[in-house]
């Protein structure tokens, strides 16, 4: 019985421990060592030619962390050398966190898919689209939407609402006008009150009409707040971070977390620098050390790669991670399948952030992997059938380098010997 009773501990144990990432060497997960080194090739070259000031790499398969490296510097004026463990913005990767966040919420019955926004966040009802726009004093017309934003298009960017600093023209204009921000680094502001005043901006088109890259995330993190009935920091803290062991994963970092904070680099004149002048919406670089309460899910997180490969192998693992089920299997798959079916339209998964595949035909990747970015040239993917995650992060502004993160992808396939 006493042998029984340990086997099926030491049973239950592994299975606990394989649900975390451990390191391992690539080998025994079926990656090549000697093609793994064309990944430190294109980074040192990069680097040396300062096309980046640095960066790290993480690749997991089979929930083990086999390739983790460090490149470059955190700062290229002190030449202080990058740590895997250097704390980055992470931007849009916070897309995903965010709804992630809304999804532990629906599991819950907090609310249907469809349900209109306006049901938790008054303000949005009977919302308008933009008519006509006057560039010479940013005023405008509108006329009805003729029907309501559902968290479902929230989710999926199909609710009309464009994105200030980034968005066209016309709506970088209206939201500077209104005072709605993009979410970076907006530590002054409080997420609600942005929110409810941007619920009576006009829309790009109507609801359900098309994609368009919006701040409907940031709509969700103050969705979660109604939800939850918690600020959306402690939210996450609390159902995301801690579980899954994120704990370098913040909106404003800790102050002893400072001096891992990577420096924001750009090109300049050709020349790579250091980023000293604000940067999107009049924004100091160096926003995750101030002492902000503006908790944006649509572009305000930093983290490491470490951290952000956990919370994508909770995906991959169905649901669960370090002995903690966050969502069900049966929420994975709804998260992991095409919403959008509109002309011209990438497939999108529910849990923006995470564009997921329906066909192979113009990437390496499995049918079925996941993606997404971060401004500030962070990338990341997942693939679910080879049971394989790669990050690469830098942090750049306006960077020459964006395509960084497709050639890391090839160099990770082009290692896989099993």
């Amino acid at each position: 019985m006493k042998k029984t009773l340990t086997l099926l501990f030491v049973i239950i144990l592994f299975t606990i421990q394989a649900q975390v990432l451990t390191p391992s060497k690539p080998e025994t997960s079926g990656l090549l060592p000697e093609r793994l080194k064309r990944i430190d090739q294109m980074v040192n070259t990069l680097v040396e030619t300062q096309g980046i000031p640095g960066a790290v790499v993480l690749i997991a398969r089979n929930g083990k962390i086999v390739y983790h490296q460090s490149y470059g510097y955190s700062d290229i004026d002190s030449k202080k050398p990058m740590q895997k463990d250097n704390i980055f913005r992470i931007a849009s990767q916070s897309k995903a966190i965010a709804s992630l966040a809304a999804m532990i919420l629906w599991e819950e019955g907090k609310f249907q898919l469809d349900d209109p926004v306006s049901r938790y966040i008054p303000e949005f009802k009977n919302p308008t689209v933009l008519k006509s726009f006057n560039a010479a004093d940013s005023s405008y017309t509108t006329e009805t939407a003729g029907r309501e934003i559902t968290i479902r298009q929230l989710l999926t960017h199909t609710s009309g609402i464009d994105y200030p600093a980034i968005g066209s023209n016309e709506f970088k204009a209206i939201y500077a006008k209104a005072g709605v921000p993009s979410g970076i680094g907006s530590d002054g502001d409080v997420l609600g009150d942005k929110m409810k005043i941007l619920a009576k901006l006009p829309l790009k088109h109507k609801p359900g009409e098309r994609w368009t890259y919006g701040l409907n995330i940031d709509v969700i993190g103050y969705l979660v707040e109604i939800w939850s009935g918690m600020p959306f920091d402690q939210f996450l803290k609390k159902r995301v971070f801690d579980p899954l062991g994120m704990k370098d994963t913040w909106f404003y970092l800790p102050k002893d977390k400072h001096d891992r904070l990577v420096a924001l680099h750009s090109d300049q004149g050709g020349k790579l620098a250091r980023q000293v002048a604000p940067v999107y919406d009049n924004v100091n670089p160096d926003y995750p050390k101030s002492n902000g309460k503006y908790f944006s899910g649509g572009a305000g997180l930093s983290s490491t790669v470490e951290d952000y490969a956990k919370f994508l192998q909770l995906f991959l693992n169905k649901g669960q991670y370090n002995g903690v089920r966050i969502l069900s299997r049966k929420t994975v798959e709804l998260i992991l399948t095409n919403q959008l079916h509109l002309p011209d339209a990438d497939p999108i998964g529910l849990v923006f952030g995470l564009e997921t595949d329906i066909n192979d035909y113009k990437s390496i990747e499995s049918i079925g992997s996941f993606r997404w970015a971060g401004a500030f040239n962070t990338h990341y993917w997942a693939d679910p059938k080879e049971q394989l995650i790669g990050i690469i992060y830098t942090n750049m502004y306006n960077s020459s380098q964006w395509n960084l993160g497709s050639k890391f992808k090839v160099l990770v396939y082009q290692s896989i010997n099993d």
